[in-house]
């Protein structure tokens, strides 16, 4: 391993519908240098704008069905009648390159990464309050019915507040940012996570 990379780490996030989290991913990744979001397969047709292997690996479910049973997803789900999946090679190509990749999907998912990528850092956006859930899914314009499902959905998942190594509540948007930019900080100076690229540079500065 070269003294000017290291290996990148996979965070996952995760977080209630409402809670903030892609807005909070995507001024993240503008704002830290060497972070990505991880780009997943899936066959929901491009939304105007969208580019085949930019936001999505867009294929049809034939294609989609071939890679499942090759085992190529990390994890993978259904949403809304389309597929969804993430690969594990690109992910590990990305890591293996030395660039931070961010993973987000739902505690399940989340759970099928961990029983293969054991050192992934783990961080769950949490709302402060269910009335601000709830009132931010009605400034989406979330019809009644949606937003009761969304609410109900929403406590399940955070029952698994237990299985992440991170909560971040987010109360302001600026200020989440900043927690959620020191966590990444942390862990791209943690000695146990990068223990073979600090161990080979201290041998050359201790020599």
């Amino acid at each position: 391993m070269s003294t000017d990379k290291c290996k990148g780490t996979l965070f996952i996030i995760c977080a209630p519908s409402g809670a903030g989290k892609s807005s909070l991913v995507r001024e993240l990744v503008d704002a830290v240098p060497d972070l990505a979001v991880s780009i997943s397969h899936t066959t929901r047709p491009p939304r105007t704008g969208e580019k085949h292997e930019v936001d999505y690996f867009f294929v049809d479910e034939d294609e989609f069905q071939a890679l499942l049973e090759q085992n190529t997803f990390l994890e993978h789900a259904t949403v809304f009648d389309h597929l969804y999946g993430t690969s594990h090679d690109w992910v590990q190509e990305q890591l293996a390159d030395g660039k931070d990749i961010i993973l987000e999907i739902d505690w399940q998912g989340a759970q099928q990464v961990r029983s293969i990528i054991k050192d992934t850092v783990n961080i769950f956006i949490l709302p402060p309050s269910l009335a601000a859930l709830e009132e931010r899914l009605k400034g989406r314009g979330d019809d009644d019915r949606n937003i009761r499902r969304r609410m109900r959905d929403a406590v399940s998942e955070m029952e698994h507040y237990g299985e992440f190594d991170y909560l971040v509540v987010n109360h302001f948007f600026d200020r989440t940012l900043k927690q959620l930019s020191a966590i990444i900080a942390g862990a791209r100076h943690d000695y146990r996570r990068h223990q073979e690229y600090f161990d080979t540079l201290l041998k050359q500065l201790l020599h």
